[in-house]
């Protein structure tokens, strides 16, 4: 799941480094401080029992706004947001953000824990057991996603949620902390949050603290907060921090009590987690019921996970065997198709009439923010056009002056090898200026040397292929699992073993695209937004809202749409795709030769190219995000490269 956080420690009301007492920072650690940005989410209107609405969620969001606003905070505000305009939130704060600068995230809303897993629960989180698990997104991969802060910088995340586990009340413990963050709950392990007639009260002693003694360490402040709820809910709810800053993690406790006027004084108890109306045995017998018949894996996964020694651990466990055995061969008994259709067998890659395009959309507005606050509902669907599908576009006449002799020059290595198509060497100019700061600056690469990329992302069957020879893990895809679709919800280790595999068998030289090979192949000669123009049309790509074919649940066939002018399908949208790289916030000190721009120990990888899940302003040429390299992706697959010496 998901990708994509840089979290910096709030200075002014919550900071941590900028106290008189401490020596001036550096030039760069300045530079760090200097960017301040803000996202607060408020969610209230959940589907149903067992969560209630939260009228007080929406006030908190508004008055977190208006405190982080005037401690002159750039606030990105949303409010009732489902699972995946979640997740745009987060993506659109990290590229707000950049490497670096004073970042804070704030949440109130539902949620749960259950083992080291605290769940913040969208509003579409629908009212089965295992919904919380599959649904919720998780802090610890969060957390994962963030970079290392940099000077006196730290990593912030404020929860005003519930901790209390529905299923197993003893089964709470910490989530686990990457260097230098600090995460502020309101309250303890497998307890309840509070609210009061207007706020949570733990958000309205929070707001107080802010604004009432600014430039406050960090610690002092929340230990306050923590005080001021300890006293005023009888020490009922004890909010307390979780910090590996400097090697410390503070957990605050009931002090002695001082008078503490609260603006809000708690009125609701089990406001903001789920309580099962029955207890922890018939909630588990409920769970096992909704889950009992699914062909998911990914079900009885989420019953494991609440319930590790659970009476039907053992049966949910054979379960996941049996429906992971029985996949490949599922696979193997649908009726065979080509990952390289005729136009005749694929009408829409055929030449026909062009469809009106519409400008690009920048994405520094995902579409979380290009959505109305308050409207939880799901994506429109796309909007069908007389002439739906793209036609086959010609090479420009400067991709043909650099394109393979030859036609697409394809090459397979072995019957379950990727096809490839072989590239000459070549110069382009990389990035883009005018849009996220992270494509930038543009530059000039030479590529050296040709070399051979996937003519497609790697399918479901090519991978289940490196899988039954032992060299590559089972992994589950969801939704549609036919064997043309492409392998996702792989990690950039996942990507690694699968090259590895592919030169152990064939004995070449396979690895990941480096970032410059591969916007250079993405291209394909052109110098446009996308490769077919500047402005985005129907029926180009894979993506929401982008035209026919399309489904929600997970992208279509590999070579559903016309190929790029060197013959590559999909570069833009279906999956993000993993490359050699290490994460760099901008260009600046790029290799200017198109070779992997690497760092030991690195932990965050460059993705490429958009998915099936985004908007068209992710399908430009100059896309670029990162995720965290262990960590598997229900939107991440793989192109392969190959060296041509």
């Amino acid at each position: 799941m998901w990708r994509r956080i840089v979290i910096a420690l709030v200075v002014g009301a919550i900071s941590l480094c900028c106290n008189a007492a401490r020596e001036s920072p550096a030039p760069h650690e300045a530079d760090v401080s200097a960017r301040r940005v803000a996202l607060v989410i408020g969610n209230a209107d959940y589907a149903g029992a067992p969560f209630s609405r939260l009228p007080n969620a929406l006030r908190d969001a508004a008055a977190m706004t208006e405190s982080l606003h005037r401690l002159g905070f750039e606030v990105i505000t949303y409010t009732n947001l489902n699972r995946a305009r979640m997740n745009d939130a987060f993506r659109e704060f990290d590229e707000r953000l950049g490497r670096g600068g004073t970042g804070v995230i704030y949440f109130a809303g539902h949620g749960i824990q259950s083992g080291e897993s605290t769940l913040l629960l969208p509003v579409d989180v629908t009212g089965s057991p295992a919904s919380p698990l599959t649904q919720g997104i998780d802090l610890g991969e969060l957390l994962a996603a963030m970079p290392v802060a940099h000077g006196n910088a730290f990593n912030l995340v404020i929860l005003d949620t519930c901790l209390d586990n529905p299923y197993n009340a003893a089964n709470v413990r910490a989530t686990s902390l990457p260097a230098r963050t600090v995460v502020a709950y309101a309250t303890g392990l497998g307890k309840f949050a509070s609210d009061g007639a207007r706020h949570g009260t733990y958000t309205a002693a929070l707001i107080k603290a802010m604004t009432s003694s600014p430039g406050r360490d960090i610690e002092g402040m929340f230990r306050d907060v923590a005080r001021s709820v300890s006293v005023a809910t009888r020490g009922t709810q004890i909010p307390w921090i979780a910090s590996s800053a400097n090697g410390a993690t503070f957990i605050a406790s009931p002090l002695q009590a001082r008078p503490t006027e609260l603006a809000d004084a708690p009125v609701t108890w089990n406001s903001r987690g789920i309580l099962p109306k029955d207890s922890n045995e018939q909630y588990e017998l409920a769970f096992w019921e909704s889950i009992k018949d699914s062909t998911y894996p990914s079900d009885y996964e989420a019953y494991l996970k609440a319930y590790p020694n659970g009476r039907f651990a053992a049966l949910a466990r054979a379960r996941i065997d049996r429906l992971r055995a029985a996949a490949p061969k599922a696979q193997a008994q649908a009726p065979s198709a080509s990952p390289s259709p005729s136009p005749a067998e694929k009408p829409h890659a055929a030449a026909a009439a062009p469809v009106a395009s519409a400008p690009p959309v920048a994405k520094t507005a995902p579409p979380a923010q290009k959505a109305v606050q308050g409207d939880n509902g799901p994506p429109a669907p796309p909007v069908a056009s007389a002439a739906p599908v793209a036609p086959i576009l010609k090479p420009t006449a400067q991709a043909a002056a650099v394109a393979p002799a030859g036609g697409t020059g394809e090459l397979k290595d072995c019957p379950a090898c990727p096809a490839l198509v072989a590239l000459p060497a070549g110069n382009f100019s990389m990035g883009s200026n005018s849009d996220d700061p992270a494509e930038r600056p543009v530059h000039h690469v030479s590529i050296g040397h040709p070399f051979a990329i996937g003519k497609y992302e790697v399918t479901i069957e090519q991978w289940n292929a490196c899988v039954d020879a032992s060299g590559c893990p089972r992994v589950d895809f969801e939704g549609d699992t036919s064997k043309l679709t492409p392998a996702r919800n792989l990690s950039w280790d996942d990507a690694q073993t699968y090259v590895k595999w592919l030169a152990k068998t064939t004995g070449k030289g396979y690895r990941l695209p480096t970032e410059a090979e591969w916007e250079y192949a993405a291209r394909g000669g052109t110098t446009t937004t996308f490769w077919w123009g500047d402005q985005m049309r129907k029926g180009t790509a894979d993506c929401k809202e982008c035209g026919e074919p399309y489904r929600a649940d997970s992208p279509v066939n590999v070579g559903s749409f016309a190929a790029n002018p060197f013959g590559l399908f999909d570069v833009n949208g279906s999956v993000w795709e993993w490359v050699g790289d290490c994460w760099h916030s901008s260009y600046k000190g790029a290799p200017p030769d198109g070779r992997v721009w690497d760092e030991a120990g690195c932990p965050t990888r460059v993705i490429r190219g958009g998915s099936w899940r985004d908007g068209a302003a992710y399908m430009q040429s100059s896309t670029r995000f990162k995720y965290s390299a262990s960590v598997r992706q229900s939107q991440n697959g793989m192109r392969v490269a190959r060296d041509m010496k």
